[in-house]
């Protein structure tokens, strides 16, 4: 196992698009930041948090998002997550996540992420997609 701690953080930033929109993604039919373009971000920052900290071979993958949009970000604007490593629980990372507009705070999410082999876990795919 690696030697993860808590404590480690990552801060992503990226402007609205019209490819982040709820209508584009089908969250929604209004021209604003969506809820999956939100979850993308959190869980990035929750990986770029991870970056240069776990073994060679290892990686994360998503499990678990708790996550609540609170306010509405027009395209445009710039958005920013902050993700925060709070847990360790053997192979389960806990992370609270935070995310801000240029002027106020637009999401929160406890994200949760699994320690994983990277070459046995493609090999499990690989033989799922023979199926």
């Amino acid at each position: 196992m690696s030697e993860l701690t808590p404590g480690l953080v990552a801060e992503l930033e990226r402007l609205v698009t019209d490819e982040d929109t709820a209508s584009k993604w089908g969250s929604g039919l209004v021209p604003v930041f969506s809820t999956p373009a939100l979850v993308g971000l959190m869980e990035s920052a929750a990986v770029q948090a991870l970056a240069g900290h776990l073994q060679p071979g290892q990686t994360t993958v998503g499990g678990h998002i708790d996550v609540r949009h609170l306010a509405a970000t027009p395209v445009g604007m710039k958005v920013r997550a902050r993700a925060e490593l709070t847990a360790v629980e053997g192979r389960k990372l806990v992370f609270k996540i935070q995310a801000w507009d240029a002027l106020e705070s637009i999401g929160e999410a406890l994200h949760e992420r699994f320690l994983i082999d990277e070459v046995k876990f493609l090999a499990k795919m690989e033989g799922k997609s023979k199926k």
